[in-house]
């Protein structure tokens, strides 16, 4: 069967002559002038692969994997080796301007073979950025990197309404740093990012946003992405953050292909990537007639469909309970893989009544989801209004809070949260020493 094959720009050779004469496996079914044409034709079905004489210096992770999302394999010709390197970072495959024209038709069936085939270790999906029906496009391995060991990646995520999922990303990250692990925190919330605010960090860059246009252009290495990243150091351990957009509008910035690739070279920089998401994961494709169109909440989905462990975390009170419940049913739709621990914050008498965690436990077996609730963060204003006027964390201004206690146990002592039977129970048992 012929694999048809668009091309774009001028070879040395007669490109389009050569594959012709061969009569192989190979027809090249149109020419086109530049890139944007190149991505119409493929757009429209009419080619399984598409190959770049010229101009290779154009291609983007993102525009690679809208033409992978469609079925279409790039290949792009080159005579420099770092470009060729950067080809395939994002994705393309390449050969020289001089290639043959029997080996440019094998690399072409070879390159449509793999997209098709089987999946690679790390695959870079369309479903967040253009639906999850779309055929899926496995990202090139890094020799480069291929050897480094890969951390854990944990996404924050939790229903709208200020339940207090930066607060918790936060202080997960500084608890882990005074752990003595190597962690990056990553904003990600196209909504409302706050972790530079939360910090006090003085940023208008957006590191995120610089690191997913270095990882779309292909130039996104370990010491690159180690620049962007800034560094909070703390009495008790140093880690390093991606700051968030510094306005909503600069969403499209943070497309899912970019990100992913983000993702994979921050697990490859610390042990732990800690992800503050945003709340919303509506899939969008409703609300654009253009479906290779970019998604506002793939910066929420790409994360949660790759991590490691998922804290959706819920304010404890009874308009916070119901929307978790119903948060959760959505979650399981959208990436049915995720295992979240159910963390309710802000746990107080006040808004759930006496025994607030026996409460808690008993409204959520008769109307909860079969997910179980994992932890209690206690109500502690003082503690966090503390943290949030001085920008630093739980850990520095009030390390004997039980709120701080709770993340700590939480993230760093399972084993001992799971030994507690409440985080009320935090006063010193009687004859112990206080």
């Amino acid at each position: 069967m012929s694999i048809p094959v668009v091309t774009v720009g001028q070879s040395r050779e007669d490109l389009v002559g050569g594959l012709e004469r061969l009569h192989g496996p190979v027809t090249v079914v149109r020419r086109c002038t530049e890139l944007p044409e190149l991505l119409a034709a493929c757009q429209s079905g009419l080619a399984r692969a598409a190959v770049v004489a010229e101009g290779s210096e154009g291609l983007t992770a993102s525009l690679v994997d809208r033409l992978g999302a469609v079925g279409v394999a790039v290949i792009a010709l080159t005579d420099n080796a770092d470009e060729a390197a950067r080809l395939r970072k994002i994705g393309a495959a390449s050969a020289l301007t001089g290639v043959e024209s029997s080996e440019l038709s094998a690399r072409i069936a070879d390159a449509v073979a793999q997209l098709t085939g089987a999946a690679r270790p790390f695959t870079r999906s369309a479903g967040a950025d253009t639906g999850a029906a779309l055929t899926t496009e496995p990202v090139q391995p890094d020799p480069g990197v291929q050897d480094h060991p890969t951390g854990k990646l944990i996404v924050v995520w939790g229903p709208a309404g200020a339940p207090g999922r930066t607060t918790v990303a936060v202080n997960i990250a500084g608890e882990l740093a005074a752990d003595g692990r190597d962690v990056l925190l990553v904003d990600a919330d196209t909504y409302g990012a706050s972790v530079a605010a939360v910090l006090g960090l003085l940023d208008e860059s957006a590191g995120l946003a610089q690191a997913c246009r270095l990882a779309d252009q292909g130039l996104l290495d370990l010491d690159a992405l180690r620049k962007v990243a800034a560094t909070v150091a703390t009495a008790a351990g140093t880690f390093r953050v991606l700051t968030g957009v510094t306005r909503a509008e600069r969403w499209t910035e943070l497309r899912a292909t970019a990100l992913a690739l983000v993702l994979e070279r921050a697990r490859q920089i610390a042990d732990v990537v800690v992800v503050d998401s945003g709340f919303c994961l509506e899939a969008d494709e409703e609300l654009s007639f253009d479906t290779m169109a970019p998604r506002r909440n793939a910066a929420t989905l790409r994360p949660l469909e790759l991590a490691d462990s998922v804290y959706a975390i819920g304010a404890a009170d009874p308009v916070g309970v119901p929307r978790m419940v119903r948060a959760l049913a959505e979650l399981e739709v959208a990436v049915p893989q995720a295992a979240p621990t159910v963390v309710m914050n802000k746990v107080r008498s006040s808004s759930v009544g006496r025994a607030p965690e026996r409460q808690l436990r008993d409204a959520w077996a008769r109307f909860g989801p079969q997910a179980e609730l994992g932890a209690f963060l206690p109500y502690d204003p003082e503690a966090a209004d503390a943290a949030l006027l001085s920008g630093s964390l739980l850990l520095e201004v009030a390390p004997d809070s039980a709120l701080r206690r709770s993340i700590h146990e939480l993230i760093c002592a399972p084993e001992q949260r799971k030994a507690k039977s409440s985080v009320f129970s935090s006063t010193p048992r009687r004859g112990a020493k206080g």
